[in-house]
């Protein structure tokens, strides 16, 4: 490696920060945190008159922990399924499977997906089709 030139093999910033705050938000206190903030708010309505702007300030948090969320969690999302696909890929590898299509199989439209399903399944003689 020359010098100067940092690489590194280990997850970037954004993968530790989005690890992290799934798992910190994946708790059960942090639900009750967020109960007991609707709760303070739904106490405060008639201290405030339910007013425009008491009603603005929980559409306005809510939105905006929907929105970061979305991305928090389809990247962690994201990162299980490719490292779910890798170790079945080892697998497949491991066990000599010949079938070309099972490595790429997540790429496949559903209806080629449904199809291999149905063969490895007659295979295996547990064919869950529906019986008339």
């Amino acid at each position: 490696m020359m010098a100067g030139n940092k690489r590194s093999d280990g997850p970037d910033i954004f993968t530790r920060f989005t690890t992290k705050t799934s798992k910190i938000l994946g708790h059960a206190w942090v639900f009750g945190a967020a109960v007991a903030v609707l709760v303070v708010w739904a106490v405060t309505g008639p201290l405030l008159g339910f007013s425009d702007t008491w009603q603005l300030v929980i559409n306005t948090g809510t939105t905006i922990v929907t929105f970061l969320m979305v991305f928090i969690i389809q990247n962690t999302q994201n990162r299980d399924t490719a490292a779910l696909q890798l170790k079945l890929d080892a697998l497949m590898l491991e066990l000599q499977v010949s079938n070309a299509k099972l490595y790429d199989a997540e790429n496949e439209g559903e209806k080629e997906i449904e199809r291999q399903r149905r063969r490895i399944e007659q295979a295996a003689g547990t064919d869950r089709a529906p019986q008339p």
